[in-house]
């Protein structure tokens, strides 16, 4: 039996007549009869009683008219989902992130954009540091992951360049750099003499390592008081007078008490990256429909490089 054998079996029970139902379905009468004919003999039952004037259902036709009904509505709903899936507009997205770049509005704006265009798409989010998103994305835990770091070069991931922004020190409100907030940006020197607050090097050693390179290229190697688990927990350290720290400019918009930012000089050359990383060759539809949206809003917040195409790993 075949789903067309259940098709021309309904219309032939809605019509009541098998020349009319030949009609609606565009087929010749005596190929319909021949059909209803087998798919009788096929189930071993009378379906219709042949009147003068037409046909009727049978009580094994009246149970079997129910069934098929919902047998092509469960068929009609499965392809719709399908084909939904494979245009990306349902199905599922593991998404992950580290704390630092969700402070970037990108990442919310493409979160709530992808929301609003794809609602049938089960979103799952995910925090954790960059080498746990890695972890994520191998063991297929997650799809796609926004972090600040380079990953180590393999040929399992791919890593799309999405922006770069500055980078700013945190300072604790009453400290003298703080007073000078208006003085304009800071020179990287100015911090030669305070404690440093980073956060761990294996949860992120992009950020970790660029902030060293960029002291060193200063004059001195900055001295490291605390350690936190995560970047944001750094501020709240700056915040209890430890130390001071440097973070991506989009985190000045936590705003935390006690916490003073300046801006740092260009010239030092610290700029912090946001990365989307996935599995190579990646063939689900809502992976690629979340890519093109980043693509589309990083262009429209600060502008997507064209080196921000797939590329291997850094």
């Amino acid at each position: 039996m075949e789903l067309r054998h259940l098709r021309y079996f309904i219309a032939v029970a809605e019509e009541c007549h098998i020349t009319r139902a030949a009609e609606r379905l565009g087929i010749q009468q005596p190929p319909l009869s021949q059909q209803i004919r087998a798919l009788e003999a096929e189930l071993d039952v009378q379906l219709f009683r042949r009147k003068p004037r037409g046909v009727e259902l049978t009580q094994a036709g009246e149970a079997l008219l129910a069934e098929a009904r919902g047998i092509l509505n469960r068929v009609e709903q499965a392809v719709t989902a399908a084909r939904r899936t494979g245009r990306g507009e349902a199905g599922r997205l593991g998404l992950g992130f580290t704390s630092s770049a969700s402070s970037h509005p990108l990442v919310p704006r493409v979160i709530r954009r992808f929301r609003e265009a794809t609602p049938l798409v089960a979103l799952k989010l995910e925090e954790a540091g960059t080498g746990e998103l890695v972890d994520g994305l191998r063991a297929e835990r997650i799809d796609a992951a926004f972090v600040r770091s380079p990953i180590a070069p393999e040929t399992d991931l791919t890593v799309y360049s999405v922006l770069q922004e500055e980078m700013v020190a945190a300072i604790p409100a009453g400290h003298r750099l703080a007073a000078s907030e208006k003085a304009g940006r800071l020179p990287l020197a100015a911090l030669e003499s305070e404690t440093f607050i980073l956060y761990r090097r294996p949860l992120g050693p992009g950020l970790y390592d660029a902030i060293i390179a960029a002291c060193k290229r200063a004059g001195y190697s900055p001295r490291i008081g605390q350690e936190a688990p995560r970047m944001l927990a750094t501020l709240s350290l700056v915040a209890a007078g430890l130390g001071v720290t440097l973070i991506p400019g989009s985190m000045q918009r936590i705003g935390i008490e006690g916490v003073t930012y300046r801006p740092v000089e260009r010239k030092s050359g610290l700029l912090a990256p946001l990365n989307l990383a996935c599995r190579r060759g990646e063939d689900v539809p809502a992976v690629h429909r979340f890519i093109a949206l980043v693509r589309q809003t990083a262009i429209q917040i600060a502008g997507f490089r064209e080196s921000a195409t797939p590329s291997r790993p850094r």
